[in-house]
């Protein structure tokens, strides 16, 4: 799949604005053994990009998707030191992996560092939909973000939402 497309479309869909529709070809790797539309994707292949709907620092790098579509998607998450998510929700659920760093998450519609988990590296969360959720980050984090779209992001505070401003 085309990594600079997949990206284009993640960040349509945390816009609200109408997708790219993927070229299915051009980023797959062809080697011996492997059958067609097998995707690999090594770390310096990622294509980060900024995220609308989150606050600002955050980069996504769109592995598999698109994510406005109800079709399995793949994503990486970089979030930098001493970020935070306000408490929100998503249409999906939400399957997270920790993959460098630890991301501080906690489930309820107020933001408070003291509920919350710290997921330290190889940790998962799953989230159902619907479930108001919240985090924050002290050292840069990497996550993985998976699940089946439509993907987005509902602020339980409408003023925290950073498309609005």
């Amino acid at each position: 799949m085309n990594v600079h497309l997949l990206a284009a479309a993640a960040v349509a869909v945390f816009v609200g604005a109408s997708v790219i529709a993927p070229n299915p070809s051009s980023a797959q790797h062809s080697a011996p053994g492997h059958l067609p539309g097998h995707t690999m994707v090594t770390p310096d292949e990622l294509k980060w990009a900024d995220i609308p709907s989150l606050p600002p620092g955050a980069k996504i790098a769109v592995i598999e998707g698109p994510m406005n579509q109800a079709v399995p998607f793949t994503a990486r998450l970089r979030l930098p030191a001493n970020y935070r998510i306000p408490p929100h929700r998503h249409p999906a659920i939400e399957h997270l992996t920790v993959l460098s760093g630890t991301f501080h998450m906690g489930v309820g519609e107020s933001f408070d560092p003291s509920r919350t988990t710290a997921l330290t590296v190889g940790s998962m969360a799953i989230m159902q939909t619907g479930i108001p959720h919240f985090a924050w980050t002290k050292d840069e984090t990497l996550l993985q973000l998976h699940g089946v779209g439509p993907w987005g992001i509902e602020y339980l505070n409408p003023a925290d939402d950073p498309r609005k401003r």
